[in-house]
Parts: C-alpha cells; sequence; structure tokens
C-alpha cells in the first residue's frame, strides 16, 4: 500500500528552511530536499515538484516520509546507505599497516601498494586484495610508504640545551652598540645561465624559459645580519675555506663594527667556524688582535634554526636569487642591489621564540636528572 505523506511545517522551520536557501555552502542535494519541502508545504503536486525541481518521485517521497517519521533535519540529512562489508578485518588491517610501516622485501627501495596487496595475501587468506583496498586503508591511517623525508635527529641533552638557551638569551637582550649580535651563516648558490633566450612576459602569456639550462660553476654567499638593528651584509666568494671566514671575521671588526669593543656572533658547527680558522689564515698577532673583539656562540649541532640568519637567507633566495644567473659579477650586483634596498627599509627579523617558551613546548625533551 503507497502511504500518502503530508508535509505542514512550521513557521520556525520554514524559517530554517529559507535562511539554508539563502546563503551559504550547503550540499546540492540537502539544498534540494529543501526546495521539496517548502513546495509540498505550499500544496504544489509530486508531479510539479518533479518537474519544477528535476528531481524523482521516489525522491519526492522519501523526504517527505523522513520528515513526517523523523524530524526537519531527518529530512534533510543522507540516509545510511548499506555498502559492502570491509574486505579486511581489523586484526588484518593492523597487519597491513605493520607491514607498510616494516622494511621492504629485498630489492626494493619502498612499499608500493603493488607490493602490500600480494603481502596481505600471503599473510591471509584471502585470495585476492585489491590495490585500492591496501591504499583506502593505507589512507585512513595517513600512511604513504613510497614517500619518505629526510630531516636531522638532534640529540637533546645538557649541552644542547645550554647552547639553545644561551642563543636564545643573546637575542632577548636590550640592543647593545658596544656588544653588538651578529648571526652569521653561508649558503653555496650555483650559477646557472640559459641555453636559449626566455620569451618575455605579455598579457594572457607569462614569462617562459627553456627547461634546458647551463652550469656555470658555484659562487659561495657570507651572510652576515644584526640581531637587533635593521642591517645585513652579503660577501660572496668563490670557495668557504678557513682563509675566506677568517676574511669574513676581519671585515666584521674593522668595517662593519670599527668602535664595538666586543662582537657576539651567533654561527652554525661547521669545520672552519673555529677561531683555529684564524690562525689558519693569519700571523698569530693578527689573529689575536681579531680574536680579541670576537665573542662565538655556536647552535646546537642539527639546530640551525636557532640561528636568525637562516631565515634572512630564505628571503635572499626568494626575493633576489629566485631565478637564473649566469655570472657572478651580475650576481654581486644583484644581491648588492636587494641588500641596500632591504636596509634602506629597515627589515628585521621578528623573532619570537624565547627561553620561556623553549622551557614551555621542548620540556619533554630536556634532560631530567633522577633524584
Amino acid at each position: 500500500m503507497n502511504i500518502r505523506y503530508h508535509v505542514e511545517l512550521s513557521q520556525f522551520e520554514r524559517e530554517q528552511l529559507n535562511a539554508l536557501l539563502s546563503g551559504g555552502r550547503h550540499a546540492a542535494r540537502r539544498l534540494k530536499r529543501a526546495q521539496i519541502l517548502l513546495a509540498a508545504n505550499e500544496g504544489v503536486s509530486d508531479a510539479v515538484i518533479a518537474a519544477t525541481l528535476n528531481v524523482s518521485g521516489s525522491t519526492i517521497y522519501r523526504t517527505k516520509r523522513r520528515l513526517v517519521e523523523a524530524n526537519l533535519e531527518g529530512a534533510l540529512s543522507e540516509e545510511p546507505r548499506p555498502g559492502v562489508a570491509r574486505k579486511l578485518s581489523a586484526k588484518e588491517e593492523a597487519l597491513l599497516v605493520a607491514t607498510a610501516c616494516s622494511n621492504p622485501p629485498p630489492g626494493r627501495a619502498r612499499w608500493t601498494l603493488e607490493l602490500l596487496a600480494d603481502e596481505m595475501i600471503k599473510l591471509t587468506e584471502h585470495a585476492q586484495v585489491s590495490c585500492e583496498t591496501v591504499r583506502r586503508r593505507l589512507c585512513e591511517n595517513h600512511l604513504k610508504p613510497w614517500r619518505k623525508d629526510m630531516w636531522c635527529i638532534p640529540k637533546v641533552d645538557g649541552d644542547y640545551v645550554a647552547r639553545m638557551e644561551g642563543v636564545l638569551d643573546l637575542y632577548a637582550e636590550t640592543p647593545d652598540p658596544q656588544r653588538p649580535v651578529v648571526c652569521f651563516d653561508e649558503s653555496p648558490v650555483q650559477l646557472i645561465g640559459e641555453v636559449r633566450e626566455p620569451i618575455p612576459a605579455k598579457p594572457m602569456q607569462p614569462l617562459r624559459y627553456d627547461c634546458e639550462y647551463r652550469r656555470n660553476g658555484t659562487v659561495n654567499l657570507f651572510v652576515f645580519l644584526d640581531a637587533h638593528q635593521p642591517w645585513r651584509r652579503v660577501k660572496l666568494t668563490d670557495r668557504r675555506t678557513n682563509q675566506d671566514f677568517a676574511e669574513c671575521m676581519r671585515e666584521l671588526v674593522d668595517i662593519d663594527y670599527p668602535d664595538a669593543p666586543t662582537i657576539r656572533v651567533v654561527m652554525d658547527n661547521l669545520s672552519t667556524h673555529s677561531p683555529g680558522a684564524l690562525y689558519d689564515a693569519f700571523p698569530a698577532a693578527e689573529a689575536r688582535r681579531v680574536l680579541k673583539r670576537l665573542e662565538f656562540h655556536h647552535t646546537p649541532k642539527h639546530a640551525s634554526w636557532l640561528n636568525m640568519v637562516e631565515i634572512e637567507i630564505g628571503v635572499l633566495k626568494s626575493q633576489c636569487l629566485d631565478h637564473r644567473i649566469d655570472d657572478k659579477d651580475k650576481m654581486v650586483a644583484e644581491i648588492a642591489a636587494w641588500e641596500q634596498r632591504r636596509n634602506a627599509q629597515r627589515a628585521q627579523i621578528n623573532w619570537r621564540f624565547t627561553t620561556e617558551k623553549a622551557r614551555e613546548k621542548l620540556h619533554k625533551a630536556y634532560p631530567v636528572k633522577e633524584s
């Protein structure tokens, strides 16, 4: 027997449906059901609703039935749909996850969907497991075994914490012209030339350049950044030897901060970043003269993110070096223009990570001495 359901909406329900249709992003099916209910409430016949809204009679029938038997939200929402039973049981899914996290078979660099599907056939009683089944179960567990990331795993111990807090305390100090804090680092850059001349941009057409390029060697960038003042300097060299590092430190003392009794330099743990490099490059008296004005502060190993100049190098590469430059002299000119403009803009790094925040956020990583 075909039951006819009568739709009679309250004033509040009509307001809800009109608000749903008047704005916001909603599923198309939900909006269609709202239109069906409003039309049915006005006494429009099912045939007219079906023709006007381009829906089937069964859709109209089910929407009315759910309103009468449930409520307004039940009429607007999707009914539970019976689906195919999951191919893998909970235990088998756990086995799949464990397999995907294990080492791949000999001769293969990583697990693939095909390899995992074949492995599940061997480990379970299933005669067939599709790659799509494997993909869905891995997706639910946020696993992509064919991907891998490289990252540095620091050893957080007393030395790590001491160096980290020492650098953070330097950043938090009140600026002192007599004892400036200068962040220093270096970065290699390739000189890359065009094989064919790029095609300039024009309306409706971006600049186009050939995928083929020519390598013209590399240069090294030595970057200085004052942690408290809007100043930075970039020096290009052909190498990054002890001699180059020593020259950078002498320039820092004699040219950049000639009147500062002590210059505190934050740097990473590269082998050339040591007082010994100055003795390798200069006579002992000259090396000692320069070092007496310097105070080195090394970041923890695998924690170069603590060096503020890393951010500045990223800005330099994105704003100035994000195109092909094939000549050292041209790169020197480009970087000099960028440096002058950025200093004129008085740009500074807004460093917010403090010793207090480090103790709060990294408290689990701090060494704890048992009493």
